[in-house]
């Protein structure tokens, strides 16, 4: 059969995303933190775009057109906190003196106009040591007497130690690697020698290559190590490993021959060992310094009401620059008179503005989506607000907080990502007030939070000589109003991270 060419015409919907709206997608998934730098690289990547020092003659040639401004501060609390330079009442005297000193805002220089880090200054969260895990172990090597290449080669071993302090490459590999990135030579036995003056180095354990290796050395390192009970103990580790990690606890006194008070303090003894030796020091560099800002905070008064703030960060007020919307003025009124090489100048300026504008108004869009999410939040679950009891979380998925925000389940997902708010029990991520609920045979809807802290409980309050089965915790739950499986009771266990029977001896 002959083919022929076939035109037809069809009538298809297909829904495709503005440039406008992919950027206002993108800058809702960003935390403050990261919404700083996007906005620095904006300021720097486009010149129609300024940050507002202060009310001065711009303004009147900004409200000449569309308001592209930042949103005014009467309508809610969450502009109070928005950020932007402090008022004048809030910087140093000396810096009021000296700013005296200059005719104009233009003309004080950038360092007397920034934030000094007042009483209104967003709050953020550090975490981590003053000193990297990785320059705590670089002081203990210069306290060794180590040749030049050992040193070299000790500083590689520490670099590619993991956060909990354990080295997991195999010496062949790194002495590979160091072969083609450092253009050393090295072999895999002249790496474990130098491994071996690592593995002295304080925390006990630092540089094992596994959990076994890392608990033999802590128990080598212990000045104790002549007695009875630390040769028990590294026997254990050395020889009964398997069993150790099983807690296997009967077969191990039958080969070791040891009666029942032995074993239980062999086994209060080796809990005290470290299995992340590294994590006593802070992570490795790179990994030992996190920074939680919160986007947004929610204050509860003792009146029991609740107050809603947005963290603008270090983000500073934006506007179109005067000069470009003078430029386009003055082309407006004379352009039949405009050469060819003015005309692209003056089409390249507009590109300009009404990029500027659009990141001005995707800024204002973030702030609006954000607070209509967290202010949702707050109404559905106002009761932890008030009390900070987690129990009082109420059974809460993204379909409730679209509802009552009339946005889209994938917008409010996007807004509740990434995002951290402070109260006055502690900084929580957004995704933490959402979970499912468990309906009751009665129609009663129970969170799932509040089955796991009652779950919790229980398993807290076990004799951990004879932990309790799941089948023993389902029935201890049906006997609290929580009426689920067993098969619950095991998943909801294992989102706790909490073991089974048998390994919570």
């Amino acid at each position: 059969m002959a083919q022929k060419l076939v035109q037809s015409q069809s009538l298809q919907q297909i829904q495709t995303l503005s440039p406008q709206q992919v950027l206002q997608v993108r800058l809702l998934e960003m935390p403050v933190s990261e919404l700083e730098q996007r906005v620095k690289n904006e300021l720097i990547d486009n010149g129609a775009l300024e940050e507002r020092l202060g009310n001065d003659e711009e303004d009147h040639l900004q409200d000449s057109g569309d308001s592209y401004d930042e949103e005014s501060r009467e309508t809610d609390d969450a502009s109070d906190s928005d950020g932007g330079l402090p008022p004048d009442e809030f910087r140093p005297a000396e810096v009021r003196q000296a700013m005296d000193d200059y005719r104009s805002v233009d003309d004080v220089p950038d360092y007397l106009l920034q934030d000094r880090g007042g009483k209104d200054r967003p709050e953020s969260l550090e975490y981590g040591d003053t000193t990297s895990f990785y320059e705590q172990m670089t002081e203990q090597m210069n306290e060794c007497d180590l040749t030049p290449r050992q040193k070299e080669l000790m500083t590689y071993l520490i670099g590619s130690l993991e956060s909990d302090g354990l080295l997991k490459k195999k010496l062949s590999t790194l002495a590979d690697e160091l072969e083609i990135y450092n253009g050393v030579q090295t072999s895999a036995e002249e790496l474990q020698t130098v491994l071996a003056k690592l593995q002295t180095f304080d925390p006990p354990g630092i540089g094992a290559r596994d959990l076994r290796e890392c608990l033999l050395l802590q128990i080598r390192r212990d000045e104790n190590f002549h007695t009875r009970l630390k040769k028990q103990e590294y026997e254990i580790i050395d020889k009964l490993f398997d069993e150790f990690t099983h807690k296997r606890w009967d077969r191990i006194r039958q080969k070791l021959h040891l009666s029942e008070a032995e074993a239980e303090r062999l086994q209060k003894d080796l809990r005290r060992l470290n299995p992340r030796p590294g994590s006593a020091m802070g992570e490795v560099l790179g990994h030992n310094y996190q920074q939680i800002v919160p986007d947004l905070v929610v204050t509860t008064e003792d009146d029991g009401s609740v107050t809603l703030s947005l963290n603008k960060g270090d983000v500073p007020d934006l506007h179109i620059s005067p000069s470009f919307m003078e430029l386009m003025s003055q082309a407006d009124s004379g352009r039949s008179k405009l050469s060819r090489s003015e005309r692209e100048a003056l089409q390249y300026t507009k590109q300009k503005i009404e990029k500027a504008k659009g990141f001005i108004e995707a800024v204002k869009q973030r702030r609006r989506t954000l607070t209509a999410v967290m202010q949702a939040i707050v109404d559905l679950q106002r009761p932890f607000f008030v009390e900070g009891d987690e129990t009082l979380l109420r059974p809460m998925i993204l379909k409730d907080v679209a509802g009552r925000t009339g946005l889209d389940i994938s917008t409010v997902s996007r807004a509740a990502n990434s995002k951290y708010v402070e109260t006055n029990y502690g900084t929580y991520p957004l995704k933490w007030f959402f979970s499912d609920g468990y309906v009751t045979d009665d129609g009663q809807e129970i969170a799932t939070r509040k089955i796991q802290a009652a779950l919790k409980e229980c398993i807290e309050a076990e004799d951990k000589k004879k932990p309790l089965s799941d089948e023993v915790l389902t029935a201890m739950l049906n006997e609290k109003g929580f009426p689920i499986a067993r098969r619950t009771v095991a998943k909801y266990r294992e989102q706790l991270g909490i073991p089974v029977a048998r390994l919570r001896k």
